[in-house]
């Protein structure tokens, strides 16, 4: 394939497939789609809109129930072949998902959200991560702005937004949750920051192989985000504040429920023809 942006080898793209969407008219159907035709027309679509020969990291959006991980990663292996892609992860998956897909090759990176706002993957992801030599990438490190002090008890969320379906947002949490946010702006204060950039401090430092992948639609907030890199905690700062954000037991779901049924899927297992 013709290879039509200038930049390409200057950017590294990350995208995902896992959702039930008809490729030709681009509705989004119920439920997900790992089967492996639908998986390979994906990524020629992906390459066509993206103007571009390869992706360089593929994720599986979230495990589907009905597909064993092992057509869905030797479906992968197939495009490898082809240098259509790169290397894959998995987003929100099982453990033993993990585990059975990286025996077949070799699992890049997993993308759950992590953040001070939702620590779950601390049980049991991250230690899987560090067994196996996974990067780890948090998706809503800011806590879907929460974490960045923009949220306060007078905060209505426009329809469709999703906050306004996660209990963690509702009039009965927020105000104790707000109290994570006085911690944030303490620390900021001392290290001549913002609370957002502190939270990505944060998780910069649990592990070197940890990559928050902040979003933003403004330039002013990609830059603040930039210079978080620059937020240090020594070791006793680090334990100090992980005190303080201790104290703060956050109250409520991090997802609605039709959402959070995606998560810590397990991939059916192969039947033995």
């Amino acid at each position: 394939m013709k290879r039509y942006l200038p930049f390409r080898d200057k950017i590294v793209i990350e995208t995902k497939f896992g959702w039930n969407i008809d490729q030709k008219t681009g509705q989004r159907l119920p439920g997900l789609n790992s089967k492996p035709e639908h998986i390979k027309m994906v990524v020629e679509g992906m390459l066509k809109r993206l103007r571009t020969d390869r992706i360089d990291l593929l994720y599986q959006h979230r495990v589907d129930p009905e597909v064993p991980i092992e057509d869905v990663v030797g479906t992968i292996k197939d495009l490898m072949k082809e240098g259509k892609v790169l290397h894959y992860g998995l987003s929100e998956p099982g453990v033993e998902t993990v585990r059975r897909a990286h025996a077949i090759h070799p699992v890049t990176a997993i993308q759950n959200e992590y953040s001070l706002l939702w620590r779950g993957p601390e049980e049991t992801i991250l230690p899987l991560c560090e067994e196996l030599g996974i990067g780890f990438v948090p998706w809503s490190p800011l806590g879907v702005g929460f974490l960045t002090g923009a949220i306060d008890v007078n905060t209505g969320f426009a329809p469709g937004d999703i906050r306004s379906r996660e209990s963690r947002f509702s009039k009965e949490n927020l105000p104790n949750n707000l109290a994570l946010i006085e911690v944030l702006k303490k620390w900021a204060t001392k290290k001549n920051a913002t609370p957002g950039q502190i939270s990505l401090a944060w998780l910069l430092a649990q592990k070197p192989w940890i990559v928050p992948i902040p979003g933003t639609t403004q330039m002013a907030h990609m830059l603040e985000n930039l210079k978080a890199e620059q937020v240090k905690f020594t070791a006793n700062e680090l334990k100090q504040f992980n005190t303080e954000v201790d104290i703060v037991k956050i109250l409520g779901e991090r997802l609605p429920a039709n959402v959070l049924q995606f998560s810590n899927v397990e991939a059916p297992l192969k039947k033995n023809n």
